[in-house]
């Protein structure tokens, strides 16, 4: 990993940024950013990439944590968006096989319900052909007592079987970083917690670059480049209006929340998309000792940077556990943590937030703004592809350079490079047998090369810096996962860490509230915070340990309660 992916080295990176002209500047380091940087980057174009907070902070981190096809886009006859998706899952699996792991997902079918036996058994089969399902993983149907016998705790009043058919389940924000890492390990300059404050524009007014602020000191820089892509998902329309010639489409912002539950109270063997009372599909997925549950679809209006749970979400969701699921017995107390994302949708009038597409558009301003809108986490390769095909047709119609086709088809991500998915078990066994040389026992071993793939190496090069937990108050394990993520995740905050380099906010609470304290002491240590940048980073990462547990009405109403007292 280069140096210059570190959270040590921003300001010299800014400087260096100044200096470059780049062919594409791209705002917006979430998926869809990131597959862009890595695309134009493998192409031999000068690629600068700049996110407003941290990488994959907005929509790339909160999804349903699943590269799935889509299946309920069938029933609204979407069948271009299913084929292209349904192929993508496999390309993105095969490239980060240690972010994405195949799931068995069953669908119960109930009299009344959503799917018949008949419709699902039809849909299930064209969703596998249009995917090209590879044959060991096409749909099986099950009848009433084997999808009982798969998953005891689904409700057995009116089940009529099962269709049984895989997903593949995923990090979302790891997925995310490790494209950003392979960008910049192939030369992209990449840098967080910058936002776009203005463009610039060349003689004939078009677009060459943009007015940036370090939002950590403040500071302003100037970055060129040929072309500017607007890749700001949520954003996407309030980047646009900083240009000059405003598109007349937009984005309707659906929210999504889901709920952690201690698999000691939901414990689910068997990942389930389900029927809810009100005739929508929710996802109910198995996890590293936990159970999450969602999600909700609604129309969103408000802080697009911080959406939360609310009691009406809590309460839809437990609602809908109750109704397939009436041997658990799962409490408002019983919730250890929660996550609300924001898709950004393309505005369709009429619909409803569960029936507005998910297909992706680029726009093309006036002034030569391109804009990436709308699609979906399996899609980002081949979006990424789309738009930087366009790019690559305006250099050579401006005679500018004539760049190669895409080759991100068949490239390994960050971390990806262990011999495929064929090749992921056997890499894991032998680097879990290695980490015990270094001090950790098989099973971290085990964890550390699932979690980082190839990269792994670095992590037990940072185990020989290691001295004792007296004299760093930091495990081992979490010693070189915190280095990893400072020194080559540009990881500058401490919810950098917990939430997106980790996960562990999400599905190990616990394990946030016990080393967060150690965390803080190292971090600031290390980069040198003040008494102020301490007490801050402290409070932030506070505030997210509770919004992720109390829905953000409650939290009003105790505060409003405070005030009066």
């Amino acid at each position: 990993m280069s140096t210059h992916f570190s959270a040590r080295t921003r300001s010299d990176q800014f400087k260096q940024m100044e200096k470059e002209q780049y062919d594409v500047l791209i705002i917006g380091g979430g998926i869809t950013g990131a597959g862009i940087a890595l695309d134009a980057t493998l192409r031999g174009m000068k690629v600068a990439l700049v996110e407003m907070q941290d990488f994959a902070a907005g929509t790339s981190s909160r999804s349903t944590k699943l590269v799935h096809g889509g299946l309920r886009y069938l029933k609204q006859f979407q069948v271009g968006m299913v084929a292209e998706v349904g192929k993508e899952r496999a390309i993105v699996y095969e490239n980060g096989p240690h972010v994405t792991t195949p799931e068995w997902m069953m669908l119960p079918m109930h009299k009344g319900g959503t799917f018949g036996k008949n419709s699902a058994s039809l849909g299930l089969f064209v969703y596998d052909m249009l995917a090209g399902v590879k044959k060991s993983e096409r749909r099986k149907m099950l009848s009433a007592e084997e999808t009982a016998n798969r998953e005891p705790l689904v409700k057995k009043d009116g089940l009529t079987g099962g269709g049984y058919y895989v997903e593949y389940r995923t990090d979302d924000a790891r997925l995310t970083i490790e494209v950003i890492k392979a960008a910049a390990e192939h030369g992209a300059d990449i840098i967080n917690y910058t936002k776009a404050e203005d463009f610039l524009y060349d003689e004939n007014k078009k677009v060459s670059g943009a007015v940036v602020s370090d939002r950590l000191t403040e500071k302003t820089y100037q970055i060129n480049a040929r072309k500017v892509v607007n890749a700001g998902g949520p954003w996407v329309d309030q980047i646009i209006k900083k240009d000059y010639s405003e598109t007349n489409k937009q984005l309707r912002l659906t929210k999504g929340v889901h709920l952690v539950i201690d698999q000691s109270v939901f414990p689910l063997r068997q990942a389930i998309y389900f029927d809810t009372p009100d005739g929508r599909m929710v996802f109910a997925i198995p996890r590293d000792g936990k159970t999450y549950v969602g999600t909700t679809d609604t129309f969103f209006d408000q802080e697009t940077a911080s959406p939360k749970m609310t009691s009406e979400d809590r309460e839809y969701i437990l609602n809908a556990i109750h109704y397939m699921f009436p041997d658990v017995t799962v409490k408002e107390e019983d919730v250890e943590s929660s996550w609300a994302g924001v898709r950004p949708l393309i505005y369709e009038k009429g619909k409803d937030p569960s029936e507005i597409s998910r297909k992706d558009e680029i726009w093309e301003g006036e002034s030569g703004l391109l804009t990436m809108a709308g699609g979906k986490l399996t899609g980002y390769r081949k979006m990424a592809e789309s738009v930087v095909n366009l790019i690559a047709k305006r250099f050579k119609e401006d005679q500018y350079k004539v760049f190669s086709t895409c080759g991100t088809k068949k490239f390994p991500i960050s971390g990806g490079d262990v011999g495929g998915s064929i090749g992921l078990e056997p890499f894991i066994a032998k680097k879990a047998e290695e980490a015990t040389g270094y001090g950790f026992t098989y099973e971290e071993g085990k964890k550390l090369a699932g979690m980082y793939g190839s990269n792994v190496d670095k992590l037990f090069s940072y185990a020989k810096d290691y001295k004792s937990e007296e004299e760093t108050k930091l495990s081992l394990y979490v010693y070189v996962k915190l280095k990893y993520a400072m020194n080559d995740e540009m990881t500058v905050k401490p919810v950098d860490f917990f939430i997106r380099r980790t996960g562990a906010l999400f599905f190990d609470i616990q394990w946030v509230r016990t080393w967060k304290e150690p965390v803080l002491a190292y971090m600031k240590s290390e980069l040198g915070w003040s008494k102020e940048e301490l007490t801050t980073y402290r409070n932030e990462l506070d505030k997210e340990l509770t919004d992720a547990v109390i829905p953000v009405d409650l939290q009003r109403e105790s505060q409003m309660a405070k005030r009066s007292s």
